[in-house]
């Protein structure tokens, strides 16, 4: 069966979809667009939840040799890329169109792993990964609500995506756990954003935000920290209790759930050759959870 432990799967999918509705509402209905301010806010409370769920014995967290956690700040530093370029994409594209674009960052990694590390690549695969690019090249040519700054951050979070995933494989020490290096991203986030905060203009414009004072935003911006840091834990549950096809499944029927839902919930304007992208992305993402599956 390509879905297993069903339990864990289905809440991953629901802090999936709940996560991502989240974060849509706060930076499109809300409009609150000052990356350096909400992801920070998201990271902050992920940190503390982790360092609290550590402190109380709940998870293992191991982080004695600070060689190793030097060795992974770089990924700590394509972390940031991702959140920060997402949020800004997030923002301006729809759920399912930013969800097709950053499908395409296993390009990167299939790429790297057949012209670089000269690895065997199945024809399937290879298949795959081609449906997925040119649904994501050819989806901005098609798309009636076409911004090019969205898709800008789209592309930059596809590239951090790809080269985080590139860097995991190739990373040696293995002493490091998913939560300890999870651990390490969110530390690294919070100094890194909350620097930056400041001279990217965000602290003081943060001031105007005409719903700074309302409870929906107060809320909206306390379910993100809380549904990310959630997600984050069931995903690290998920991954290390099933196989790597099985994990592949369940992400991809989280994000056909979310990208589905979506118009139901946030303003969309779709035509037959947007549609035609969405389908050739999925078919293509299906193909790698096939491909994971049977090991081809």
């Amino acid at each position: 069966m390509y879905l297993k432990r069903p339990a864990g799967g289905l809440a991953f999918c629901l802090f999936y979809l709940a996560s991502c509705f989240t974060n849509k509402y706060v930076l499109s209905v809300l409009k609150f667009t000052y990356p350096t301010l909400f992801q920070g806010w998201q990271t902050l409370v992920g940190g503390l939840l982790l360092h609290v769920s550590w402190k109380l014995g709940w998870v293992e967290i191991n982080l004695c040799s600070r060689s190793e956690i030097l060795s992974w700040l770089p990924a700590s530093v394509l972390f940031v890329g991702i959140i920060y370029a997402g949020s800004r994409a997030l923002s301006r594209l729809p759920i399912p169109v930013f969800l097709t674009v950053h499908n395409a960052a296993e390009v990167i990694t299939c790429g790297f792993q057949k012209f670089v590390q000269k690895e065997q690549t199945s024809h399937l695969k290879v298949c795959s990964v081609l449906f997925l690019l040119v649904a994501a090249v050819c989806l901005p040519l098609c798309d009636t609500q076409f911004d090019p700054n969205g898709y800008l951050w789209a592309l930059i979070h596809l590239i951090c995506v790809g080269a985080y995933k590139v860097f995991h494989k190739l990373w040696k020490p293995s002493s490091l756990s998913d939560l300890d290096q999870q651990y390490i991203n969110y530390v690294f986030s919070v100094v890194l954003l909350a620097s930056a905060s400041h001279p990217a203009g965000d602290l003081f414009s943060a001031l105007d935000f005409p719903f700074l004072y309302f409870y929906r935003f107060h809320s909206s911006c306390c379910a993100s920290g809380l549904l990310g840091f959630f997600l984050m834990l069931h995903t690290v549950k998920l991954k290390s209790s099933t196989t790597s096809g099985q994990y592949a499944a369940w992400s991809f029927l989280a994000k056909v759930i979310t990208a589905s839902l979506s118009p139901l919930f946030f303003v969309m304007t779709a035509n037959v050759l947007t549609i035609s992208c969405f389908v050739i992305s999925g078919a293509g993402e299906a193909l790698l959870v096939y491909t994971e599956r049977t090991g081809t």
